[in-house]
């Protein structure tokens, strides 16, 4: 499956930005789904994940209340809206997909990656 995850940009703290990612290759229904982000000089840390179905979600403490994924598999889309945005939210966001058989939030777990977009939150 291919991963293409154009969007970002530069925005006020506060502001909100909604990130999409386009599955091609085989159905995003296969899979599920997650984000990463990225910091400078920092490790890829997990953001939130989404079930095949869409009815489950994970999130970490970190952006839990201000950010929601969300997916449409007839489009083989996948979504995060980030709302109250920090400067801390700033970091290259990745999307990713994984099929194994139970969620995990480690980069291992993901076999599939997006290029990266860059998001950028100024105080």
């Amino acid at each position: 499956v291919q991963l293409q995850a154009p969007g970002g940009g530069l925005v006020q703290a506060g502001a909100s930005l909604r990130l999409s990612c386009a599955t091609s290759g085989r159905t995003s229904s296969d899979y599920r789904m997650a984000w990463f982000r990225q910091a400078p000089g920092k490790e890829r840390d997990f953001v939130a994940l989404i079930s095949w179905s869409g009815g489950s979600t994970i999130y970490a403490d970190s952006v839990k209340g201000r950010f929601t994924i969300s997916r449409d598999n007839a489009k083989n889309m996948v979504y995060l809206q980030m709302n109250s945005l920090k400067p801390e939210d700033t970091a290259v966001y990745y999307c990713a997909a994984s099929n194994f058989p139970y969620s995990t939030t480690s980069v291992t777990g993901y076999g599939y990656w997006g290029q990266g977009t860059q998001v950028t939150v100024s105080s």
